[in-house]
């Protein structure tokens, strides 16, 4: 089983409360990924910002993109991370949210920062009946 560990961190000059889980995720392979990148999972949490329910975060690093792949060669990934990587895993942990986020870092960074030297893509997905629904914002 894994462990949770609580934290407090600030997103934008707001308080949320958020929840890692460890241990468990370093067991499970990242599945291939269309783009053909490299990606290693940093870390995933659970916390509810404003808006958006209960929401997951899984955080990956991705060396790609910090070499000058874009997201259009990317975006294929999100939703095989979603479904092939977020679900099991949030299954495993007994978590259900409403939401999913993956997001893609070119180096390490400590979740809510933000660093000019660092690309970072996000994409947003809606659970409904155990499916990744894309949502554009």
């Amino acid at each position: 089983m894994f462990r949770r560990m609580a934290y407090i961190v600030a997103l934008g000059g707001a308080l949320a409360c958020a929840t890692t889980a460890t241990g468990q995720e370093e067991a499970r392979p990242v599945p291939p990924l269309p783009s053909g990148v490299t990606a290693s999972l940093l870390d995933w949490l659970v916390d509810e910002p404003a808006g958006l329910g209960l929401t997951a975060r899984f955080r990956f690093v991705v060396p790609a993109i910090a070499q000058g792949t874009g997201f259009a060669e990317v975006e294929d990934d999100f939703p095989v991370l979603c479904h092939d990587y977020a679900l099991p895993a949030l299954a495993q942990g007994d978590v259900a949210p409403d939401r999913v986020i993956i997001s893609y870092a070119g180096a390490p960074i400590e979740f809510g920062a933000s660093d000019p030297e660092i690309v970072q893509f996000f994409e947003v997905f809606r659970i409904e009946n155990g499916i990744c629904i894309w949502e554009g914002f």
